[in-house]
C-alpha cells in the first residue's frame, strides 16, 4: 500500500458530501459511482490551481461530450498571452500506487488541444459547459492573444509510458504545450507546504549580514545549482501559493528568457540580469570567522519573491544536457521575528506588487477588510477575508466581494470578471472604498449570487449570452433594487438593509428577467439582427461594449 494514496483517498472522503449536490445540479451526474472520481478531479484542479470551492467547481466539464477533458481553467491574459490548464483524472480503486496514466488519456487531450484552439474548427457532441470555456478562449485567439497550454494529467498511479510520451512528440505542439504529471505524491507535497523546511545554504563569494531591530539580513550570491538541489529537497514547501500557478518554462516570456540565459552560453552573467531571490527565515546562523563561502543554516525557510525564477532553475538543470557550468543567483535573507506576522506580508507585498499575483492575503489586514468583517459579523454574515480551508455556504470571500460589488455598484461588470488579478491591486482602492459598509457588500453578493448560479445553472429558455453576462445582469439587478427601495447606495445600511434583503428573496429573479431583457435590447442595438456567435459574445461582454448602452 503507498500511504500517501491512501491519504488521498481519505481526503476524497471528506470532499464527496460537499460536491454531490453541485455535481447533479451543475454536471448532470446522477450515478453515484462517478462522484469519487469527480472528487479526485476536484482536489487536482483546487490543488494545483490554488483556487476556491466555488471557482474550483466552475472548471469541472466532467461528463458526456467533454473531449477527455475533465476540467479547464482560463487565466487572464496578460502581456498577449494567456494560460489554459486542461484537466484530465484517472483514479482507481486501489493504493499501490503503480498504474501508469493511460497513453490513451494522453491521446484525448492531443486531440482536444488539437481542435479546441482552433477558432476555425467546428465543435460537435461537446457539453454547453466545455463549450461556453471553449468559444471564450477562442475570442481571445480571434482577438490576437496567444493561448499557452498547460495539460495535466492527474491519477494515483505513475507518469504515462514511453507510448504516451512519443505521442506527445508526434503532436508538433512544441513549446506551445507543456505537460505535467500530477498524482498523490504531488498533490501531498503541496498539501503540507506549510510544513516548516529547515536546510542549510552554501553560499559563494563574499557576503553582508547585518542586524536591523530584532531583524537579521543576509545579502549573498548562491549557485544555481544549490537553488536547483534545495527545490528537489523541498518543493512546493519553499514556496508561497500563489507560486503552485507556475506557468512553466514554455509560452512564459520571462521565464523563457531565464532558460534561454542558462543554456545559451550566457550562465556567467546570469547573477547581472536576474532581480534575485528573497526569501524569509525564523533565524539562520553562520561562522562569522570565515571571509567568505558561508554555509547558512535556516529554520523555517520561505521563498517569498522569486519563485518562479527557482522553479525554472531548477526544471531547466533537470535537463542534464543542458547544465550550465556555472552560474549565481544574488539572494536576501531577512531573518523576521516570529511574532511580527504582518511585516512578513508587507515585505511579501512590496516584492511581489508588481507581478500579477494574487494579493487577497496581503491585504487581508487592511482596515477596511478588518471593518467590513466586524459589519457583516453584526448583519448575521461571516466575511472571511484571509484564507481558509474550510467551506460553508453562508461564507463571503473577499474575493467573491470585489467581484459583486466591482459588478453591481461600481457598474464595471467587464473588469470584476476578467481583471480579478487587480481586484486587490490596482482596482483595490476604487472597489473597497471608505464609505463601503458591510451592507452594501452583502447585499451585491445576494444579487450577484442570483445571476452566478443561473450561469452556471441556465434554464432551457435562456438565452446563450447567460454563460457570459452573469456580473452585466448582477449590475441591472442592483439599479433595479435601489429604485424599488427608493435610495441611493451611499443611503444603503444597516437600517436599510433587511429591507434590501427581503427584496432579494422576494423580487431577485424579477430582477435577473428584467436584467436579462435589458441584456437583450442592449445587444439587439449593438448587433442588429445579426446572429452572435458564443465567440462573439464572449468577446463583447469581456471587452465591455453593453454598458454604455446598459446605462
Amino acid at each position: 500500500m503507498n500511504i500517501n494514496a491512501s491519504i488521498i483517498d481519505q481526503r476524497l472522503g471528506s470532499l464527496i458530501d460537499a460536491i454531490r449536490q453541485p455535481a447533479k445540479d451543475e454536471l448532470n451526474i446522477q450515478d453515484e459511482n462517478k462522484i469519487k472520481p469527480l472528487a479526485f478531479v476536484y482536489l487536482c484542479v483546487k490543488t494545483i490551481l490554488d483556487l476556491d470551492h466555488s471557482e474550483t467547481f466552475d472548471c469541472l466539464t466532467e461528463g458526456g461530450g467533454d473531449f477527455g477533458v475533465d476540467a479547464i481553467h482560463i487565466s487572464e491574459e496578460h502581456d498577449g498571452e494567456f494560460t489554459v490548464s486542461l484537466f484530465q483524472a484517472k483514479y482507481k480503486n486501489n493504493f499501490k500506487g503503480d498504474a501508469n496514466f493511460p497513453a490513451s488519456g494522453i491521446e484525448a487531450l492531443i486531440n482536444a488541444i488539437r481542435y479546441l484552439f482552433d477558432p476555425n474548427a467546428t465543435l460537435q457532441r461537446i457539453n454547453p459547459r466545455l463549450l461556453s470555456k471553449v468559444e471564450a478562449a477562442r475570442s481571445l485567439i480571434r482577438d490576437g492573444y496567444i493561448p499557452q497550454v498547460r495539460a495535466l494529467a492527474c491519477n494515483n498511479g505513475q507518469p504515462w509510458n514511453i507510448a504516451a510520451t512519443e505521442a506527445i512528440e508526434r503532436s508538433g505542439f512544441g513549446n506551445q504545450v507543456t505537460w505535467e504529471h500530477v498524482n498523490h505524491d504531488r498533490l501531498i507535497n503541496i498539501l503540507q507546504a506549510t510544513k516548516p523546511v529547515k536546510d542549510t545554504l552554501q553560499l559563494s563569494g563574499k557576503a553582508i549580514v547585518e542586524d536591523m531591530e530584532f531583524s537579521r539580513v543576509l545579502v549573498g550570491k548562491i549557485a544555481i545549482t544549490e537553488i536547483a538541489d534545495l527545490i528537489d529537497r523541498h518543493g512546493e514547501r519553499l514556496l508561497e501559493r500563489n507560486i503552485r500557478r507556475y506557468l512553466g518554462l514554455q509560452g512564459n516570456r520571462v521565464n523563457e528568457g531565464i532558460r534561454n540565459t542558462l543554456i545559451n552560453g550566457e550562465e556567467k552573467n546570469f547573477y547581472f540580469y536576474n532581480n534575485g531571490i528573497t526569501l524569509t527565515c525564523d533565524s539562520f546562523t553562520h561562522n562569522a570567522f570565515q571571509q567568505g563561502d558561508y554555509q547558512v543554516r535556516v529554520e523555517n525557510l520561505q521563498i517569498i519573491n522569486g519563485g518562479q525564477t527557482c522553479m525554472t532553475i531548477a526544471k531547466t538543470l533537470a535537463q542534464r544536457s543542458l547544465f550550465p557550468q556555472e552560474a549565481y543567483v544574488l539572494i536576501r535573507l531577512y531573518q523576521l521575528p516570529k511574532e511580527n506576522e504582518d511585516l512578513v506580508k508587507n515585505i511579501t507585498y512590496a516584492t511581489n506588487s508588481q507581478n500579477p499575483v494574487d494579493l487577497k492575503d496581503l491585504k487581508a489586514n487592511d482596515e477596511r477588510q478588518k471593518r467590513l468583517e466586524i459589519d457583516m459579523e453584526a448583519l448575521g454574515f461571516n466575511y472571511r477575508r484571509k484564507r481558509s480551508e474550510s467551506y460553508s455556504r453562508s461564507d463571503i470571500t473577499s474575493g467573491v466581494a470585489a467581484e459583486a460589488v466591482l459588478s453591481v455598484w461600481r457598474r464595471k461588470p467587464h473588469q470584476a470578471k476578467f481583471f480579478s488579478r487587480e481586484h486587490f491591486g490596482k482596482l483595490y482602492d476604487s472597489i473597497f472604498t471608505d464609505q463601503l459598509n458591510g451592507s452594501q457588500v452583502i447585499t451585491a453578493v445576494l444579487l450577484y449570487r442570483i445571476a452566478e448560479n443561473r450561469r452556471k445553472r441556465p434554464a432551457e429558455n435562456d438565452p446563450d449570452f447567460v454563460r457570459y453576462g452573469s456580473c452585466f445582469a448582477a449590475m441591472q439587478m442592483g439599479q433595479k433594487l435601489l429604485s424599488d427601495i427608493k435610495l441611493d447606495l451611499a443611503s444603503l445600511n444597516h437600517e436599510h438593509f433587511p429591507k434590501a434583503q427581503e427584496l432579494v428573496t422576494t423580487k431577485g429573479d424579477d430582477y435577473f428577467k428584467a436584467a436579462i431583457d435589458d441584456i437583450q435590447a442592449a445587444l439587439a442595438d449593438l448587433y442588429g439582427d445579426r446572429p452572435i456567435s458564443l465567440q462573439q459574445l464572449a468577446a463583447t461582454f469581456r471587452r465591455g461594449d453593453l454598458i454604455e448602452k446598459l446605462r
